[in-house]
Order: structure tokens, then sequence, then C-alpha cells
């Protein structure tokens, strides 16, 4: 059983403070959508009302620091057993998203708030960081309710014990002459949790130490991939968002270019560190020579305000070692595709169909 709470008003003589239900069950979704640390872990909400391929509701879906995909399933009052098999009925269906899936249905939630940022930038946003590079590679499962009769939780004791990452966060609402207050413990701690989840097998490929993914964006007048090609560099900029990740490729990086809508375009070795644009340097025909003293069809430039952010076009030296035109990229379903500038590449079945596509050992 989860430790009772109670609340007691002290500033005279100590009274309890009665606890009473929530009005409302979609109040209880409004707090934890305007505070997800209600919940106990640093979470961002990328969709409410999540309509499943069955016509099920997802009340709340979230994403945590490492890309694992939260599923919550709200009961203002007592919960039935039934919670259980209707949670691992969305579990059955949100293991099988994938990161275009998970984008599109924070799509939709900030559509419908008539929000206007993307996953990304809310990722780095909410965690400090890009979001990893596969996303919904683990899941957890929360049941948040009042109470839940003792059949309840046997079956989430059981499970959770068994590996599969459920739990029950009780909440306790409380009303004091006009204040409300929300309180809340869980059935099981963090650390039987933890315990038996790594226990478990983790979907995230390893990754071989040296391939990475750059997603070359062709922009209006602002890179070109023509010019990286003939000169040989990726470049990357516009905001610390979208250079931060260029900055952290090493030198001898084995790095496989995406052109976004439209397929794979070349591979090739870092031979630089990132510099910006206005101060790097490329060897074309062994001899070194500025970025801006070369014939490019680009301006490398953003017509962006001056803020605090490094807004500059930064740009990393590669030896190609196959490069084709953007009209001949190679695409198939099931590629690996993601909107960092850059990031490690563990797609077996993506490195293993551009190899072969672009002839390379």
């Amino acid at each position: 059983m989860p430790l009772e709470i109670g609340l007691w008003r002290v500033d005279g003589d100590p009274e309890r403070v009665p606890m009473s239900s929530i009005p409302l069950e979609s109040r209880l979704e409004e707090l934890i959508e305007a505070d997800p640390d209600i919940l106990g872990t640093p979470l961002l909400i990328i969709g409410r009302q999540v309509r499943t391929d069955y016509g099920k509701l997802i009340d709340l879906l979230a994403l945590d620091a490492d890309g694992a995909l939260h599923i919550l399933e709200l009961k203002r009052d007592r919960t039935p057993r039934e919670v259980v098999a209707q949670l691992l009925d969305y579990a059955s269906w949100t293991s099988n998203l994938t990161n275009e899936d998970i984008r599109e249905i924070f799509a939709n939630y900030v559509r419908e708030r008539a929000a206007s940022t993307d996953l990304d930038q809310a990722f780095a946003g909410m965690f400090g960081a890009s979001p990893p590079e596969a996303l919904n590679t683990e899941h957890t499962l929360t049941v948040v309710a009042g109470d839940v009769d003792s059949s309840t939780e046997r079956i989430v004791t059981y499970l959770a014990s068994r590996g599969v990452p459920i739990n029950v966060l009780f909440f306790r609402y409380f009303e004091d002459h006009g204040h409300k207050y929300l309180a809340r413990t869980w059935l099981m701690d963090e650390a039987t949790i933890t315990a038996a989840e790594s226990k478990s097998q983790s979907k995230k490929e390893p990754w071989n130490g040296s391939d990475w993914y750059i997603a070359f964006g062709e922009e209006d007048n602002v890179r070109s991939w023509k010019d990286a090609r003939r000169y040989g560099f990726v470049s990357a900029g516009g905001g610390d968002w979208f250079s931060r990740t260029l900055r952290s490729l090493p030198v001898g990086a084995r790095v496989f270019v995406h052109i976004p809508k439209a397929g794979y375009v070349g591979v090739g070795t870092v031979t630089q560190e990132a510099q910006p644009y206005e101060d790097a340097e490329l060897r074309v025909d062994g001899e070194l020579r500025r970025m801006t003293d070369l014939d490019l069809e680009a301006g490398y430039q953003h017509n962006v305000p001056d803020d605090d952010q490094d807004r500059r076009e930064w740009a990393v030296a590669v030896e190609w070692i196959k490069t084709v035109p953007r009209e001949e990229a190679l695409w198939k379903a099931g590629m690996f595709a993601n909107q960092n500038s850059a990031c490690k590449l563990r797609a077996r079945f993506t490195i293993d169909e551009a190899l072969r596509h672009f002839e390379i050992e």
C-alpha cells in the first residue's frame, strides 16, 4: 500500500484539512499538463486525448529526457483493475510508433493550442539537450488515480516485479478556506521500478563508434548541396539549436548526409573541426582556401535579428567517399531520418543500404 498523506493547518492549533474529490477528471489532466513535475519526473507533454488506431483515447502522452514514452491514464476516483488492461492495450499501440509518428502527434498537439514550436525546440527547452536519435526505445505506464482496488494493486505490483514499467500515482486533493492543494504518492518507490526495469532489454541499437548522421537542410540562398559536394563540407546554423550538434562532430567521423524530403546523398570522413563560415578554410585542389573566397551558390548567412544566440553558419570539412546529386538521392522506407543537424547513426539498416547503394566497402 502507498504511504497515506494528510495535511494539517498549523497557524494555530493543529487542524487537519479534510480531503475531497477533485471536481473533474479533465481538471487533473490540466494540472499535469501545466506542470508535469507533479509526477516527480521532468516530462515533455506531447499529446492529450491521443486517438489510437482502434478509436481509444490516451489521456496524456509524454517524453522524458531519454526519449522514453510515458503513457498516462487518469482516473479521479477509485480505479478498477480493467484500467491495467487498458494501459497494456495502449502500450501495444505506442510500442510501434516511429520517430515520425511521435513528431506528428506533437505537431497536432501544439497546433490545437495555436503554438508554433517544434519537437526539437520544445525538447531542448525542457531538458537542455537535443532529443536522442531514436525516440520511444522504452515506455512507461502510469495510472494516476484517487485510489485503486486491491486487485489492481496486486496486478500492478506483479507486472512491475516482472519488468513491466508500470506504476500507480495516488493523488490527494484538499480545499481549505478557498485554497486548493494537490498531494501525491506512489504505489511503488522508484528503486523498485528501476531494479525491475534493469532486467529488460533496451531496443536501442548499439553504436559502432564512428558513424554519424547529418541533416543537410537546403534553404534558399543559405546553403547548397552543390557547394558542399564540390568543395567538401557540411554546414548548419541559424541558431544554437542547429549548430550545436554539428560542432560536436569529431575529426575522423564517417558521416552519412541526408537532405530532408529527398534522401541520402553522400558519405565522407570529417577532416577538420567545425568553424564559423567567416573563418572557415577548406582544402581545394591541395590548397587551403577561405570559404568566403570560393565561388559559392549560397550565401551561408542568416537574416535573423541579433540576440544572445550564435546565429552564424558553421562548416565542417569533409573528404567525400561518394556523393550523388540531390536528384539521385537514396531513400527507402524504414531508413533513418532526424531533424538534428548531426547525431550518432545507430540504424544498421540505413548504414547497410547506403554503403551498398554507394558501393562502399
